[in-house]
């Protein structure tokens, strides 16, 4: 007797985007056809039917109802369906046609492509009618299949003659194929790209079988474009979300960060958008199921502020079961300091620049009457050389580097100086009050004099770039040991830093050579958007959270759509008008405005938007510091610029954006250190960067009066 073979069935990422498409009202009929579809796809009850003009004969349309139709990909051999797309009747049919599924020799991946014929011929001739040396002539044939284009789609590929050319082939190119084809446009080797292939885990070691798409599916490329559902549960969860992809296919490059095991600590850098923080989640949810799932075992992700601890709390229940989630600890890293000191006995209060001010004013009585710095000078130097070295004596700041500041001192002007450090200590002493990089320092001590044993078997930290160094000498401790195996993995871009100041993870004892990736592809933003924000930060140096150099080079996005809109006004209430008109409109023709936010500066500015916007009758949603995005309530979404980080929209309008406010006048931005006034407006160029790229479909940017220099630049 022979067993049966078990179907396999498998879902495409297009299904959730042709999700989308369908009118709310007729979607249930579609989740109710798909999950009858996945219990039994070999069912007597579905209709299967060839579709004549399918380029592709492993095609099949399946009816859903009267006016909807589904599309599959039946192999000839195994026991495989995987739903390719739903839609209207005639674009269902008209999206099969185009299309070709296949195996790809070298890849191994499930690759769907359209297969234009008329396009491809246009092509390959217009390289001979204007003389233009196509853009790949250096790149052999079968080096540009080895990268991942399907054979079929040479001529075209062959007839490309500029970037601007790829980009309007790229949705008749694989995914990978495109962005192999990129990087060599972007000037990158045939090997460099190669590698990077390679070490995303996509050329597989084995002889491929064109004719086994049951293996190809477990292909990181198959991988990140198809899911094998294996219950009803697991299928409606993933359709119940339909725009949050990322829970369920994740991008090579993405894969081979989160699910391998690393010799010590990673650096993960890349620009907004290239799905940092999805990395970071799902590499929590994949030690918690295969490396640290003993019942004792836990795994601290951290990052900087709170509502993105609540927001990635809340989104990690979505791909964890209850038990993953018990070993994974989500806090901000201040948070998790102050209850591991109070639970040890200490009794100061930790104070986050709200009750200084008073203080430092009293400490300058203590100031020299030579050297005579600016008052400033002496805020700066504290934030920027005392705190990040730990200094608590004079001895130490003698010897401390002050590599970066404007204003020199010689060893006599440091000590006459440090008097001012030592006073503003007392008085907070006094006060019973510790800055948050004091308490941090004071609990790494008391780590390493109490030898407590944590239960920390990994340390995950997103959004790096805005943590002290303090913060990573302490997750160092917090994780014990140098060098054990999957013990920490940063996240960060520089690009983005809008809180604190550099860091070199090499000096908080964290050693990461050999283990530093870099995300390019930006999944979230149109590449209209890209550009925009990016030309934000041209000409800024930015670092690499280690001493090094970081760029934006190869840095895309594969959407498209429409610029950023930036709209000037004479005075506030008309730009108030405009902003009124723009949500009215989205709210008639969406009937909702969950997906849109409004962004400022400051809080103030906030509350008198929030005013004329509910007194205009609209819905809002105020985003908290401390709590995730209630992302059912209705309302469009007020938040300041630093509060938006890791959150996104489909559109987000940032809006009084005029000189003064942006950059904010006060504090460095007024500082007689040139150093610190750069660094300042740095930061402001970064939040704007940040803000902007936060839209997945569009960005509206408005001012009044004078506008924002960074907006005339």
């Amino acid at each position: 007797m022979t067993l049966k073979r078990k179907i396999k069935f498998a879902i495409a990422t297009d299904i959730l985007t042709s999700l989308t498409k369908i009118p709310r009202n007729q979607q249930h009929k579609v989740l109710g056809f798909i999950n009858k579809f996945q219990a039994n796809p070999a069912s007597p009850g579905i209709n299967y039917e060839k579709i004549s003009k399918a380029k592709d004969p492993n095609l099949r349309s399946v009816r859903i109802d009267k006016t909807y139709r589904g599309i599959v990909l039946k192999p000839e051999t195994g026991n495989l369906y995987v739903l390719l797309w739903v839609d209207h009747h005639d674009k269902a049919y008209e999206w099969a046609e185009r299309k070709v599924c296949r195996v790809h020799p070298e890849t191994g991946s499930i690759q769907v492509f359209n297969m234009d014929e008329d396009r491809a011929e246009l092509g390959e001739t217009q390289t001979d009618e204007t003389g233009v040396p196509p853009l790949f002539a250096h790149i052999r044939d079968r080096e540009v299949i080895r990268l991942g284009v399907p054979e079929m789609l040479l001529p075209l590929v062959r007839g490309l003659t500029s970037e601007e050319e790829l980009d309007q082939a790229a949705d008749q190119l694989p995914e990978e194929a495109y962005e192999a084809l990129f990087f060599l446009a972007q000037g990158h080797s045939f090997e460099e790209v190669y590698s990077d292939m390679e070490r995303a885990g996509r050329t597989p070691s084995y002889k491929v079988d064109t004719d086994d798409y049951e293996t190809a599916l477990d292909t990181p490329d198959s991988r990140g474009r198809f899911y094998v559902v294996e219950d009803e549960l697991e299928l409606a969860a993933i359709l119940n979300a339909p725009l949050e992809k990322w829970r369920v296919f994740l991008h090579p490059s993405q894969l081979s960060l989160a699910e391998r095991d690393w010799n010590g600590p990673v650096r993960v850098l890349g620009g907004a958008g290239t799905g940092k923080t999805v990395v970071a989640m799902h590499r929590a949810k994949w030690l918690a199921r295969h490396r640290f799932n003993r019942d004792t075992d836990r795994i601290l992700f951290t990052t900087f502020t709170k509502n993105l601890a609540a927001d990635i709390r809340e989104n990690l229940t979505h791909i964890c079961t209850k038990e993953e989630m018990r070993r994974i600890e989500v806090v901000n890293l201040d948070k998790w300091v102050s209850v591991f000191l109070r639970r040890n006995g200490y009794n100061y209060e930790i104070d986050y620049g709200m009750r200084t001010d008073p203080l430092w004013k009293a400490a300058l009585d203590m100031a020299p009457s030579q050297p005579s710095p600016d008052p400033s000078f002496y805020r700066e130097e504290w934030i920027r050389v005392i705190q990040p070295q730990g200094i608590t004596s004079a001895a130490e700041y003698m010897k401390a580097s002050r590599v970066g500041r404007g204003t020199r001192l010689n060893r006599k002007e440091r000590k006459a100086v440090w008097g001012v450090f030592e006073e503003y200590r007392v008085l907070l002493n006094e006060h019973n009050l510790k800055e948050s990089d004091d308490a941090m320092r004071d609990a790494r001590l008391l780590l390493k004099r109490k030898k407590d044993i944590l239960p920390y078997k990994s340390v995950i930290v997103d959004e790096a770039q805005d943590m002290s160094m303090q913060a990573f000498r302490l997750i160092r401790e917090i994780v014990g040991k140098h060098g054990a195996k999957n013990d920490i993995f940063i996240a960060g871009d520089a690009h983005q830093r809008i809180y604190q100041h550099k860091v070199v993870l090499s000096q908080c004892g964290i050693n990461i050579r050999g283990r530093s990736r870099k995300l390019r592809i930006n999944y979230r933003t149109t590449d209209e958007t890209r550009s925009w924000a990016v030309n934000l930060l041209k000409n800024v140096e930015t670092d690499d959270l280690n001493g090094g150099a970081d760029d934006q080079k190869g840095y895309k996005s594969l959407l498209h759509g429409e610029l950023p809109g930036v709209h000037h006004f004479a005075a506030f209430q008309e730009e108030l008008d405009f902003i009124i008109r723009y949500l009215k409109q989205i709210s008639a023709g969406e009937g909702s405005l969950k997906n849109a936010c409004l962004a400022v500066r400051t809080n103030h500015l906030l509350k008198q938007y929030e005013s004329a916007l509910v007194g205009e009758g609209i819905p809002v949603y105020r985003i908290r510091r401390s709590k995730a995005d209630e992302r059912r309530a209705e309302g469009v979404r007020l938040a300041t610029m630093h509060r938006v980080k890791g959150i996104e929209f489909d559109r987000i309008i940032i809006a009084s954006v005029n000189d003064g406010m942006i950059p904010y006048e006060g504090g460095e931005s007024d500082s007689p250190d040139q150093v610190v006034r750069r660094e300042s407006e740095v930061r402001e160029r970064a939040l704007l960067y940040v803000a902007a790229t936060r839209a997945r479909k569009e960005v509206v940017v408005t001012s009044f009066g004078k506008s924002s220099r960074f907006l005339l630049s």
